[in-house]
């Protein structure tokens, strides 16, 4: 059976899931974030690597003869495949030269104001994003590209550590100027592991977060955003601002926003009023994604184990775990969340995050409000497989636009609330920092 109800896990998926090393897997290589939940039968296995096919597939131009159940990509889109974006099911990469266009980023677009529902105002050339590439007849919208501009940190103890920050710019705009007033955000793909085990989260859990705060200036907040199905507003918990209720959502408007894929959640194509090719381009069917190909992509992403921890005996893992905590870390990155898996009873998982929204500081401000979401707030992203990023990716990058190519980097960062546990890491001696960061490593 397949769940479908957004917020509960398949019963079958948690059958014998209750504990922590039943759900993650040793894994540590290239796949690391690639592994199914190892509970899962034969019958299981066999409608994740459906899932999983679809995830790696490069969808098609419509209509096709010979491959029908793969076309409809576009009329406009940002890569051909999941997988081009979420690399190894991890985080996407920023240009590495200056300027260079995105390859698994996008730039999420508006104009003050906000839609029916209390999102975002779609900019009214644009939609809600900047896709780069359209099919044969229809004008891809443009390229959108990062400048860095380089700079030094230097901490209590002198150690100099070099930072970046990126200067979003725009060119080949094929509808015209965005104009004076657009409000543009910069997100890299995340990683797409655990995702069904935070789904698992209970509501009401993250409403307790929410009212009873950690002290310290910590004010997690929830945003309560619109639900597609239920047609009404609900918590937030997937995305970088928290603006997807649910899996099943988040996964329909990735394929819809990114490919052009559509599917029985948003069947209208990703064309904005006034792109008449993309309007009037050939469609791939109503819905391109059919029933059985949705309904295998959310178990896949459901079942997508997260890495087990290692090294938790190290005396230096231990060290810089107590230090994670007695310097606020983890306030907001919170170690162990309950999960309700239907009626298999109750387990623990360990994301670290509260899915919380929390005010970052200016430094990391995108100043585009999504739903409740303010210009600096952003969610708490999960920091399990963390130290894997680099033996998954073809480099590490963190943070939603992929500025911090290192832990220091993204640490430094922190601004806002985050602002006093930033500034004891930099108070930190180099041993303790290491000790630190070896933990955060071992995640």
């Amino acid at each position: 059976m397949i769940e479908r109800r957004a917020g509960i896990m398949s019963a079958v998926l948690f059958g014998a899931m209750l504990t922590v090393s039943g759900m993650s897997v040793a894994q540590t290589g290239r796949d690391a974030f690639s592994q199914p939940q190892p509970t899962l039968s034969g019958a299981e296995r066999a409608i994740f690597r459906s899932g999983q096919s679809l995830f790696h597939q490069a969808w098609i131009v419509a209509p096709s003869r010979e491959q029908p159940d793969v076309d409809g990509l576009g009329p406009l889109y940002n890569r051909l495949s999941c997988i081009a974006c979420h690399i190894g099911n991890g985080r996407g990469e920023p240009p590495r030269g200056t300027p260079d266009v995105m390859r698994s980023m996008v730039v999420r677009l508006s104009v003050p104001g906000s839609d029916n529902h209390g999102g975002p105002r779609p900019h009214p050339a644009y939609g809600d994003q900047l896709n780069p590439d359209g099919i044969p007849g229809v004008p891809g919208e443009g390229k959108a590209m990062l400048v860095w501009h380089d700079f030094v940190e230097t901490l209590e103890d002198g150690t100099r550590v070099p930072m970046r920050r990126p200067e979003l710019r725009f060119r080949d705009l094929a509808y015209g100027p965005l104009g004076s007033d657009v409000l543009a955000s910069v997100r890299i793909a995340p990683p797409v592991f655990g995702m069904g085990l935070l789904e698992a989260v209970p509501e009401t859990e993250i409403l307790r977060r929410a009212s009873s705060g950690s002290g310290d200036a910590i004010r997690g907040r929830i945003n309560r955003v619109w639900d597609i199905v239920s047609g009404t507003s609900m918590v937030g918990r997937f995305g970088w601002k928290a603006n997807q209720p649910g899996l099943s959502q988040q996964v329909a408007s990735a394929f819809r926003d990114d490919l052009g894929i559509t599917s029985r959640i948003r069947p209208d194509e990703n064309c904005a009023p006034g792109q008449t090719a993309c309007l009037t381009a050939p469609s791939g069917g109503r819905s391109e994604l059919s029933d059985r190909q949705f309904d295998a992509v959310m178990f896949y992403m459901r079942a997508l184990a997260p890495p087990l921890r290692r090294d938790t005996a190290n005396p230096r893992v231990r060290r810089g775990e107590t230090l994670f905590a007695a310097i606020g870390c983890a306030s907001c990155h919170v170690p162990t969340q309950p999960v309700t898996p239907g009626n298999a009873g109750t387990t623990e998982i360990h994301p670290y995050t509260d899915l919380l929204l929390h005010d970052m500081g200016e430094g990391l401000a995108d100043h585009r409000p999504d739903f409740a979401a303010g210009g600096r707030d952003w969610r708490t992203p999960p920091l399990w497989g963390l130290g894997l990023t680099a033996a998954v990716g073809d480099q590490e990058s963190y943070l939603h636009d992929g500025r911090a190519r290192t832990l220091t980097e993204a640490i430094l960062w922190h601004g806002g609330e985050a602002q006093r546990a930033g500034a004891s890491f930099r108070a930190l001696s180099a041993d303790d920092r290491n000790a630190l960061l070896t933990f955060l490593n071992s995640l």
